[in-house]
């Protein structure tokens, strides 16, 4: 296992079930504003638990959906889960890729390094014929002992964005359809302005994936360097909701991007307020 590259086979995760320190964590949310919908029963991975990205992971005092929990909080809920500060978290959704690289980002700035994405999620695992549960595993495992260091700089504030915009050294890219970016269709979240943030570009998160998976790296490599990535820029990714914004920052690191961040509000908080700018 490479431990800085961070996605996993499903023929990797298969040979390494029953690692002691493996802890498995379904991320799928169930309310998609623009991806792929659930349907009929779930399928879940033997003895995974859920990572509650909308009710659980999430700040319960904001406004705005899916905003980081405090480390505090955090904390908390990763030992209820089990997990410790050595702890391998494997995580996967069901649509394949779309939730679970928001919650391999959290865990990400909250410090833990072994942490890993299945790609293809459910439907990858599955296409090898390996085995599912029609239920997620609760308290499977004894209280852990994870402590969360949170990286301050993994996550953008408006005001972080705002102070970016004329600034050189700092690319803010905006994952939604061209559609939304343009100002062109209707923003799904009732009373949202239509348009974007001022300087920033379009690669709407579609374009990274092949189905439920990645491009194949070199893809990534070349499709990045068309939207003129550069190393020495710090990244900062928005969307709708700070969900999908999470996808295309996850397909950069594959490919070497490592000074990133997430605009956590995106455009549920930049698209509602009134006193900040729009193109």
């Amino acid at each position: 296992m490479n431990s800085t590259y961070p996605m996993i086979s499903p023929t990797w995760l298969f040979d390494h079930f029953s690692d002691d320190n493996l802890i498995l964590l379904d991320a799928t949310v169930e309310h998609s504003v623009v991806g792929e919908q659930l349907e009929g029963p779930r399928n879940y991975l033997p003895n995974s638990q859920a990572f509650d990205i909308e009710k659980v992971f999430v700040d319960l005092t904001s406004s705005l959906p899916n905003t980081m929990p405090s480390s505090d909080k955090f904390s908390q809920e990763a030992k209820n889960l089990g997990i410790n500060d050595d702890s391998i978290v494997v995580i996967y959704d069901e649509r394949g890729l779309y939730s679970a690289p928001r919650a391999w980002w959290m865990f990400k700035c909250m410090g833990h390094e072994h942490v890993y994405v299945l790609n293809g999620g459910v439907k990858a695992w599955q296409a090898m014929g390996y085995p599912l549960s029609d239920t997620l595993g609760v308290d499977l495992y004894a209280q852990g002992n994870f402590v969360a260091h949170y990286q301050a700089d993994k996550i953008y504030s408006a005001q972080d964005v705002l102070a970016a915009i004329d600034t050189t050294n700092t690319m803010i890219v905006d994952v939604r359809g061209e559609g939304r970016f343009n100002g062109t269709v209707q923003e799904p979240r009732e009373g949202m302005r239509s348009g974007h943030i001022p300087s920033s570009i379009n690669l709407p998160f579609s374009k990274v994936l092949a189905g439920h998976q990645y491009l194949p790296n070199e893809e990534l490599v070349a499709l990045l360097k068309q939207y003129q990535f550069d190393q020495a820029e710090k990244l900062v990714f928005s969307c709708g909701s700070g969900l999908t914004a999470c996808i295309v920052l996850l397909a950069a690191y594959c490919v070497g991007y490592n000074n990133m961040a997430v605009y956590d509000g995106s455009w549920s908080e930049w698209g509602g307020d009134h006193s900040l700018p729009i193109e």
